[in-house]
């Protein structure tokens, strides 16, 4: 199947007078594969012994998502000679145009915080793709971009939307002009390559500000209620069967929250589906009483009971907890604490009908009622409030019942 006439639109971005292409919109419409292909492109018809910069939020990430399936088209082994190196995470990419050859090297680089500007400080670069901008901070694209400075340099830029106070919308997506940028909006229509089923299911994966973000193509503000969270999301029937986890958000003064799930393969989709069966939940500000570690391994094994517990996925930061928990015998793992990615792919789980709550874990249905977006302009944020059966919950969704499902 052929191209939509916006992704050829990235292809011949590097014949225009623009100094930069912005593509960005809806999750699947093939921003990040065909601006890879057309950047490499782009730099071997212009460039000889010219290094380049791509970079995202991780370099293996880069490697993983962008470097690997280039390597594997047809057309990429088809017309250039292709040397990757993962240790030094460099493509080197050789061609021959009119008669003699040409080698340009492609650089992988992380921003993974404030201080990764460092790692591209220094270089030369005739080019530079950032993949995911929207997630880096700004001081690594400010650095990356900086370093473009030989004649005929273009920035290439891909992100799904975010919020509309992020500084990437505010400086380069709201005002291309301003930075004779190109600015490709794309939906989930201006991929042909997706059926309407695919797109369907893909439409069924995100509720709330997510929907409008990653199906819609909108930049919004995160506001209201995080979780979409209603009756249908309540059952009364329990699993009789399954492997059993805990998932607990450690606090002292805070609240502690634990919950108890059966996991459970649909008949018919063979996914993974979780109840949430009972749950254990101390304020100790509240209450006055203040727990010991060894007083909350006894109530985990109270919330237990004579079931064998398969895994506990304990907040990673309650070090001393864990090593309680397992000097009792219990198989302890740290949760995976990306907030926003474990926000996004529980409010995926709420939706699909794979999470359920019994009613009798009243402390998580309370809390799903009360959790909000906090109003923090440029970056999404929770209110740190009414969240610890929330954390618990993210914590379980994100690091066993994703991987089940996966």
């Amino acid at each position: 199947m052929g191209l939509s006439e916006k992704q050829k639109e990235i292809f011949r971005f590097g014949d225009s007078g623009y100094d930069a292409l912005i593509c960005d919109g809806a999750i699947r419409t093939g921003k990040s594969s065909l601006m890879t292909a057309a950047f490499i492109d782009w730099a071997m018809e212009r460039f000889d012994g010219v290094r380049f910069g791509i970079c995202g939020k991780t370099a293996d990430g880069c490697a993983k998502n962008l470097i690997l399936p280039y390597l594997a088209t047809s057309a990429a082994r088809r017309s250039y000679r292709l040397r990757w190196r993962p240790g030094t995470r460099e493509l080197t990419v050789t061609a021959r145009r009119n008669g003699r050859a040409r080698r340009n090297v492609f650089e992988l680089f992380g921003g993974v915080n404030e201080s990764s500007f460092a790692l591209i400080q220094g270089r030369t670069l005739g080019g530079v793709l950032v993949d995911e901008a929207a997630l880096l901070p700004r001081s690594f694209v400010d650095q990356a971009a900086a370093r473009c400075s030989l004649p005929g340099a273009k920035l290439w830029f891909n992100c799904n939307p975010a919020s509309t106070g992020h500084w990437f919308y505010r400086e380069w997506v709201s005002k291309p002009e301003e930075k004779n940028a190109l600015r490709i909006h794309f939906t989930l229509e201006d991929n042909p390559g997706l059926s309407r089923e695919v797109r369907k299911r893909y439409e069924a994966l995100y509720t709330g500000v997510f929907r409008r973000r990653y199906i819609l193509g909108e930049w919004c503000a995160a506001e209201g209620l995080v979780y979409d969270f209603g009756p249908d999301n309540l059952t009364e029937e329990i699993p009789e069967e399954g492997d059993v986890y805990i998932s607990v958000d450690y606090g002292t003064m805070n609240p502690f929250s634990a919950g108890l799930w059966r996991v459970t393969k649909d008949p018919l989709s063979r996914e993974a589906r979780a109840v949430r069966i009972r749950e254990y939940y101390h304020d100790g500000r509240a209450s006055g009483a203040v727990m010991t570690d060894e007083d909350y391994c006894r109530e985990i094994e109270r919330l237990a009971g004579d079931l064998t517990v398969k895994r506990v996925v304990a907040d990673p930061s309650a070090s001393s907890f864990i090593a309680a928990l397992r000097r009792r015998g219990f198989t302890v793992v740290k949760a995976k604490n990306d907030v926003l990615d474990g926000i996004r792919v529980t409010a995926g789980a709420l939706k699909s009908g794979a999470v359920k709550i019994h009613p009798s874990c009243r402390d998580a249905v309370r809390e799903f009622g009360l959790y909000r977006w906090a109003e923090n302009g440029e970056r999404d944020a929770v209110v740190k409030e009414n969240d610890h059966a929330m954390d618990d919950i993210r914590y379980f969704v994100n690091t066993i019942l994703k991987k089940r499902r996966t």
